[in-house]
């Protein structure tokens, strides 16, 4: 409905319309203000309005959006305990458990590899014929 005269006017309204998010009321684009964290919100509904400027009225049917942020992976490992320190019996037989450690990472599971944890010895791993617990969230 926009003939580009000047008389359509874009509205947004919604979670974070006006301060995370804005629309050029001229062109209808919808731009962020400020960068995302999926740990602080992980989505947003918004609605845009195409309106007459001089009448305040509807042009067409307002189009309603779900902007679903994408998580990365900025959020550390935190172990429960620690710091951890284990000693390894003398002669010990094969497969002994040694020492369990957990740990909690707030990125999102479902999204790429950002909260998977994996375990690894950083000294002494010839000791060690083989490492095998790896560990996901």
């Amino acid at each position: 409905m926009d003939r580009k005269d000047g008389r359509t006017k874009y509205v947004l309204r919604g979670e974070g319309a006006g301060s995370v998010f804005v629309i050029d009321e001229k062109t209808g684009n919808i731009h962020v203000t400020k960068p995302l964290d999926r740990e602080e919100k992980d989505e947003y509904r918004l609605i845009a309005t195409a309106t007459d400027r001089q009448t305040e009225r509807a042009l067409e049917p307002s189009s309603q959006f779900i902007i679903r942020v994408q998580d990365i992976n900025d959020n550390p490992p935190i172990f429960d305990e620690g710091p951890y320190s284990a000693t390894v019996p003398e002669m010990a037989n094969i497969g002994t458990s040694i020492i369990q450690v957990t740990a909690t990472d707030a990125d999102d599971p479902t999204y790429g590899n950002s909260a998977r944890l994996v375990y690894t010895l950083v000294q002494g791993q010839q000791y060690f014929s083989q490492l095998t617990k790896r560990m996901q969230q």
